[in-house]
């Protein structure tokens, strides 16, 4: 027969594995739950549908004489929100949207640009004159495309609503003129539960 106290041991180690149990789902592809007012992958890849698809609206879009595709190079989008977001994720996105179109190509920058670079010299070094790639042979970018993500917050009395913008910009690199400027908002609002006996 149990005793008072290994009934309320019982009892006390029940409630706790309760508390402390977890229920984790696999979402489907492309789903994410809206679990706070952050930033979220869904946001990301809203976001990068909207402008690509009205950036490749625009006139500088149109197809060449030549049939070559318009080539862009992805530079700075910088984060200027109130919190951390994976900006490389949403570049990520752009990307993807813009290979998804057809309608444009874009060549590598930075630090990822240079990997490709060593691996040309070590080619030239070490692969057959057959095998190796060419130095010299790079696809110039024709258009610069470049952004910020900012953020406004407005809270009272534990509810708050978030705005999210990005603004980017296309630059013809070889007249400077910007061919096309677009933002993007996203709206969220969201409201502390309150907890009462």
């Amino acid at each position: 027969m149990m005793t008072f106290r290994s009934l309320t041991i019982f009892i006390l180690s029940a409630l706790l594995c309760a508390c402390g149990s977890s229920n984790v789902k696999r979402m489907e592809n492309g789903s994410q739950p809206a679990l706070t007012d952050r930033w979220n992958a869904t946001d990301s890849q809203l976001v990068a549908e909207a402008l690509i698809s009205d950036m490749l609206s625009f006139p500088w879009a149109k197809s060449r004489a030549d049939g070559s595709l318009p080539v862009i190079a992805i530079q700075h989008i910088s984060n200027r929100s109130h919190e951390q977001i994976a900006v490389e994720t949403f570049i990520n996105s752009i990307k993807r949207e813009l290979l998804r179109s057809g309608k444009a190509e874009f060549v590598v920058t930075g630090a990822e640009r240079e990997r490709v670079r060593d691996e040309k010299l070590d080619q030239e070094m070490f692969a057959s004159m057959e095998s190796a790639v060419e130095l010299g042979e790079e696809t110039a970018a024709g258009y610069a495309l470049s952004g910020v993500i900012t953020s406004l917050v407005d809270q009272l009395e534990g509810q708050r609503t978030t705005t999210y913008q990005v603004d980017l910009k296309l630059i013809d690199l070889k007249s400077n003129r910007e061919v096309w400027n677009g933002q993007k908002q996203i709206h969220k609002y969201s409201k502390r539960a309150r907890f009462g006996l």
